[in-house]
């Protein structure tokens, strides 16, 4: 499973590679989190607001911190 945290390094977007991480652990499944800066990639997925996740080339949350239950869903869906 690849997951990717978006933005520019802000502390929203360091919040939510934690919260990523965090529910990663908890739910005991394998992933690959990458942290993508460069906003030329991040506009690449037609985000224009950080932070974002995307999960497996799907953005699943753009401008917030999302919730750990959040995240667990969607990774309980991605399996």
């Amino acid at each position: 499973m690849e997951i990717k945290v978006l933005g520019p390094g802000c502390s929203k977007c360091h919040q939510t590679e934690k919260v990523v991480k965090e529910a990663i652990a908890e739910a005991g499944i394998s992933a690959e989190v990458e942290k993508v800066t460069d906003m030329m990639k991040i506009a690449g997925y037609g985000v224009f607001c950080t932070p974002a996740v995307v999960v497996n080339g799907e953005v699943k949350s753009v401008g917030k911190i999302p919730k750990k239950d959040e995240i667990k869903k969607w990774l309980a869906a991605a399996k």
